[in-house]
């Protein structure tokens, strides 16, 4: 996958999409706030451990569900406020077939391509690091 300064740069796609989250102790529930082609930014209520790998189901509207594995690379779940929008975990992708990442980049282009004009719906463009 891409170094991190790469990952740095991509575009964010601010969506919210269900994911499940594969864990040792079982599967967790969440949802995407944005994603990349090489990270996602994910809302759930179980905190995991930071620098934990997980397997992990996108399921984006309209497409096939998208398998990949990620390094959870930071969390702030014990530091803001429960209903902040920015509270959540920041995943990296390390693994993800080729078919599945071709599908992410599809489905992330074509929704940049036509993005809404509220903002924090699917499709708006977000340039910063959460």
């Amino acid at each position: 996958m891409a170094d991190q300064k790469e990952k740095r740069n991509k575009t964010r796609l601010q969506v919210k999409w269900p994911i499940t989250i594969y864990t040792k102790k079982g599967p967790v529930k969440g949802e995407s706030r944005n994603i990349t082609t090489a990270g996602i930014f994910i809302r759930c209520e179980k905190e995991l451990r930071l620098n934990e790998v997980c397997r992990m189901r996108i399921r984006p509207p309209e497409k096939k569900s998208v398998e990949v594995e990620g390094r959870l690379i930071w969390s702030n779940l014990d530091g803001l406020e429960s209903d902040s929008p920015y509270q959540g975990m920041g995943f990296s992708f390390i693994k993800c077939s080729e078919e599945d990442l071709r599908l992410l980049d599809e489905v992330i282009s074509r929704h940049l391509e036509k993005p809404e004009d509220e903002e924090g719906k699917e499709g708006v463009r977000d340039e910063y690091d959460l």
